[in-house]
């Protein structure tokens, strides 16, 4: 199963200068739980934008044009096809960014993990492709309101791919 996990904006709108737009913990902490034990794909810019590095109790994954690229507690490919092709079929497979890696795993992935922050940024430089409601069913949906540690309301939308 191929999942993408993103933190969008009311507009798409992912990042800026390379950094994600929103910190909310409650989002962190999904994601933590949703990818320990499975591999995570991800470019190189993303990868470099990890403060610790490789992310813990998981297959790292990161794509670069640079072959000669090592980036310590991963794995490196070229391209998401080839890094594809070194993973089993029963690996459950997260797609968490950037936004070209996005692009390349949209006709791929089998469902969105997304959070969607009531909110639209000042500053956006990175933004997530459109949801196509021809191509993907709404499967779940809890939303939050802004709290002490939230400084936005916010869901938890899931999409599995119409077939």
């Amino acid at each position: 199963m191929i999942s993408i996990i993103v933190c969008i904006a009311k507009n798409g709108a992912i990042g800026h200068e390379n950094k994600l737009i929103y910190w909310l913990p409650n989002d962190m902490k999904r994601f933590r739980q949703l990818t320990t034990g499975h591999t995570i794909i991800m470019g190189r810019r993303t990868f470099e934008s990890l403060p610790k590095g490789a992310l813990p109790n998981r297959r790292n994954i990161v794509l670069s044009r640079q072959t000669s690229c090592t980036f310590a507690g991963a794995e490196c490919f070229a391209s998401l096809d080839e890094a594809l092709q070194h993973c089993t079929d029963d690996e459950d497979i997260y797609i968490i960014g950037g936004a070209t890696i996005y692009e390349q795993a949209f006709p791929l992935a089998d469902r969105l993990l997304v959070t969607l922050v009531e909110d639209i940024p000042e500053k956006a430089d990175t933004f997530f492709p459109p949801i196509n409601p021809e191509h993907w069913i709404e499967s779940g949906n809890e939303t939050f309101p802004a709290d002490e540690r939230h400084s936005h309301a916010y869901s938890f939308i899931d999409y599995q791919r119409k077939r």
